[in-house]
């Protein structure tokens, strides 16, 4: 991989600087918000977006930024309907959609090289009036039990009266870009558009008294220069634009407030230009911090029309649009193609390909340089108005040294444009097989001073720090030292280690924070798991109490093997740390026998009746019940499991030393642990939370068609819940559990977001991972039932690789030339438009493989990229 010439970019410097890095929606995030009470969506819209200048940073259509985001570029559209400019994406807010924050678009992330080198992105542009009010209207009409109300269902794409309109970007060098507009009318008919590449100033200099002005000006009829502080000088050239237009990134006080602007050109100019016709809207003398370059197009029917741009920082290019131009794209879209086929050497169809690469696409393209300096946001800016005194409490006020200025991988750039730190974790393993670099720094960064709490608490999510989501980080530390590893022949034991000495920290917060009795059972609260329980997690509860959870306890139990795992890898170069990792094995043992014996007084996690793990609640009057709901909390545990390698003990003889001590001297906590005196297959030692007679109970659930096992992966909730739904009554009220494969039917973290029944794909990944490390201590021998009941017996190896065939599906065409995630969607399973344009949608129908929640949540879905490639590199083999 790394002798192509992209491979020997990503070892060379400069080459990031340009990238995606530009947000899909700034407004209505918790950044832009100032209001009293926290309503992120209602006090910064989309409708005042166009005519309100941002804080902290940009969005636009299939664009790019330097990596400060000081300079912006992206696509502007009107197809002589709408009744608004298209500048950026539009959505659903939370209240708006039946099932939360939803974008109402179709693009598409095609490809990009891991440098930037070359990226591909396609968005598809109705021709008739884009419904803005009918979506809104129809979406709040339904309640939760129904469908969303989709763009397709509005009748705008029928008749193929829409324009694809693919932007593409290739890099000649670090500042030189290459940009081509490919403009396709996909109906039979003739149909106009005006299209503006827009080039314009996130807006630094509004804040602060004194600040330094960028500009753009026009230097000729095709030419537009660039002057900065910061970047200095480049220029814009625009080849066979109708005309140059100029405005300033500011804000329309007077059609937002009413007040005097300070200047006549503001940025909703280019709007008022296009639609209303308004001449004077824009600046006359070609000056300002926000210029476009109008092209008029009429475009016949079926029908393709080319615009080609280049942003350089060379003034004296003689021609900017020659034999070079043409001959760059060629060259960067190939290079691309041997990236992507060094990446994986092993054979894969084409549409496991297609899958795969758009699926590093999405994740590539999902990069976006966050902007958030909580201190300043909380007490305002020197030239604003004072923000009123509630919001010190509303959220974030416990973060004031947080002050992130980063290009970092985010969930999804429209419905999630914030990192989120569990997220992130699960974003690092797919990219580290093509950029370890990245990855790595990615994960570095959750652990600085700027980014995790003095306190050792690491950020959850912009929406609220202060929330706690599983402890995955030491896990994609280790996953990503070992990709790398394997990819280069050499560990980086620097980033290893630094790491581990910050979660070092982060361990005792949650120890001091999150074990409220002492007893090594951890509560952790909300843990990203939604709505998946009786109750809301993240709230106090409505019997009193707390809950003590199977899934908190076990994450604990999977960081101590994490960090074990990590210090055993450091002793081998330092002995020091054979005593971390005597502490972390320590801890691990308390976890683990409190998860299956509670300190002997009579309270498991482990429910012997149905033999699975459920939560505990724990009422004020000391009464314990379990919450018997058969989901990922019950399955979670087993996610705690390591092998110790013979050779690796052989070099660490002080651990040794003391495993065989405790082993020897501490029967009392060694029989609540998976077996560790035992040698397994090739001398492996064990440890886990679930031992062998347990793992066989777990699995007859899991790998149960009619409970876990789905034909795209395991639910997050047991089909059992369908005939049977979990019922607690308190108070008179009755709290409810029910298998919901799709979308949530309760309004629960907003409604868009549901763990009681689909497929989500990074505890599927953990899952898979947990079943390969125990069949490298059990081996072959141990076979299970795969399906339960079938008379198909398979060892957990090939249980493994079953799993991965069934979520990879989920993109593949089947027999039919169908692809499950599209459903019952003609267009996209039929039209040669649509139909190899992939989603990788937040989670997947437990029944039929479906798409649903966020589309373009490539984040941690993206990891079915690196399904692909061990799938195809490992499945039959051990």
């Amino acid at each position: 991989m790394f002798n192509t010439a992209e491979g020997k970019r990503l070892q060379a410097s400069g080459w990031k600087h340009w990238g995606p890095y530009l947000a899909e929606r700034q407004w209505g995030t918790v950044r832009e918000d100032y209001s009293p009470q926290g309503a992120a969506w209602d006090y910064f819209t989309h409708d005042q977006a166009r005519s309100r200048t941002y804080r902290w940073g940009e969005d636009g259509i299939g664009g790019i930024s330097d990596d400060q985001q000081f300079l912006c570029f992206a696509i502007a559209l009107w197809n002589g309907q709408d009744p608004i400019l298209k500048e950026r994406l539009f959505g659903l807010t939370g209240s708006e959609g039946n099932h939360g924050e939803d974008v109402k678009e179709y693009y598409f992330y095609l490809d990009s090289t891991p440098t930037h080198s070359y990226m591909k992105y396609l968005y598809k542009y109705p021709q008739a009036a884009y419904p803005y009010e009918a979506l809104v209207t129809e979406n709040r009409r339904r309640g939760y039990d129904q469908p969303e109300w989709e763009l397709l269902d509005t009748g705008v794409f029928d008749n193929d009266r829409y324009f694809d309109i693919f932007v593409e970007y290739a890099k000649v060098n670090s500042e030189d870009m290459a940009i081509q507009i490919h403009i396709a009318n996909r109906g039979t008919e003739a149909a106009t558009l005006d299209i503006l590449p827009t080039l314009w100033f996130r807006n630094t200099w509004s804040w602060t008294p004194n600040s330094t002005k960028p500009s753009l000006k026009a230097i000729s009829k095709q030419a537009i220069e660039v002057e900065h502080p910061t970047l200095g000088k480049r220029w814009l050239y625009c080849h066979d634009a109708n005309s140059l237009l100029f405005t300033e990134n500011e804000t329309n006080f007077q059609h937002l407030y009413g007040t005097t602007n300070p200047s006549p050109y503001v940025k909703d100019a280019f709007h008022r230009y296009i639609i209303n016709n308004e001449q004077t809207a824009i600046n006359p003398n070609q000056v300002g911090t926000k210029a476009a370059a109008l092209y008029h197009l009429t475009i016949p029917g079926q029908t393709t029309h080319t615009i080609q741009l280049r942003l350089v920082d060379n003034d004296n290019l003689q021609a900017p649009f020659g034999q070079e131009f043409s001959d760059i794209f060629t060259q960067r879209q190939s290079e691309a193609d041997a990236f992507y086929q060094a990446v994986t050497t092993s054979e894969m169809d084409e549409d496991m390909r297609r899958v795969q690469r758009q699926a590093y696409a999405g994740m590539l393209w999902s990069k976006q340089f966050f902007y958030y300096d909580v201190t300043n946001w909380l007490k305002g800016d020197a030239t604003q108005p004072s923000p009123a005194p509630e919001r010190q409490r509303v959220r974030n006020s416990q973060w004031v040294h947080l002050d992130n200025a980063d290009v970092l991988s985010m969930p999804d750039k429209w419905e999630y444009p914030w990192f989120a730190a569990w997220d992130l974790a699960f974003h690092a393993i797919p990219l580290a097989t093509i950029d370890p670099e990245f990855a790595k720094h990615q994960l570095d960064l959750m652990t600085r001073e700027w980014y995790m709490h003095p306190n050792g608490q690491i950020p959850a999510y912009e929406w609220n720090f202060s929330d706690v989501n599983p402890p995955v980080h030491a896990w994609a530390t280790w996953r990503v030292y070992k990709i790398e590893e394997k990819l280069t022949g050499k560990g980086d034991l620097q980033f290893l280690e630094r790491v581990f000495q910050k979660l070092l920290m982060n361990f005792t917060w949650w120890v001091n924070r999150k074990d409220r009795e002492g007893n090594n059972v951890f509560e952790g609260g909300f843990l990203g798991l939604d709505n998946i329980g009786v109750f809301d997690r993240s709230a106090p509860l409505p019997t009193g109490g707390y809950i003590q959870q199977s899934d908190g306890t076990s994450w604990m139990g999977m960081y101590c093997l994490n960090m074990l795992t990590i210090a055993l890898e450091l002793a081998l170069t330092n002995p020091v740390y054979e005593d971390m990792a005597t502490k972390f094995f320590e801890h691990f043992i308390y976890i683990a026998n409190a998860m299956n014996d509670m300190g002997n007084n009579g309270i498991e996690l482990w429910d012997r009746e149905d033999q699975f793990y459920y939560d505990v609640l724990k009422l004020p009057n000391n009464q314990s019940i379990h919450l018997k709901v058969r989901s990922m909390v019950g399955l979670i545990p087993l996610f705690a499991v390591m092998t110790l390698e013979p050779e690796v003990m052989e070099k660490v003889p002080g651990f040794r030393n003391r495993l065989e001590w405790f082993i020897d001297n501490r029967p009392d906590l060694r029989q609540n642990v998976a077996c560790m005196r035992t040698p397994g297959n090739q001398e492996r030692r064990l440890l886990a939370i679930v031992w062998q007679d347990r793992l066989r109970e777990i699995l007859a659930k899991l790998l149960d068609e009619q409970e876990f096992l789905g034909d795209y992966g395991i639910r997050a909730l047991s089909r059992y819940h369908r005939d049977r739904p979990y019922i607690f009554t308190s108070n008179e009220h009755e709290y409810r559990v029910d298998y919901e494969p799709g979308e949530s039917s309760s309004g629960l973290f907003g409604g868009n977001s549901n763990w009681r029944g689909p497929v989500w794909f990074p505890v599927n990944f953990l899952l898979i991972e947990s079943l390969q490390k125990f069949h490298r201590y059990v081996g072959d021998d141990f076979k299970v039932e795969c399906p339960t009941g079938s008379n198909n017996f398979l060892n957990l190896w090939e249980v493994a690789a079953e799993l991965e065939s069934r979520l990879i599906r989920t993109f593949l065409r089947d027999s039919n030339g169908n692809r499950p995630l599209y459903g019952t969607i003609e267009k996209f399973q039929n039209d040669p438009h649509w139909r190899d344009y992939l989603l990788y949608f937040e989670y997947f129908h437990g029944d039929n493989g479906r798409g649903v929640g966020a589309n373009h949540q490539t984040g941690w879905t993206g990891l079915v990229a690196k399904l692909i490639q061990q799938y195809s590199e490992y499945s039959g083999s051990k």
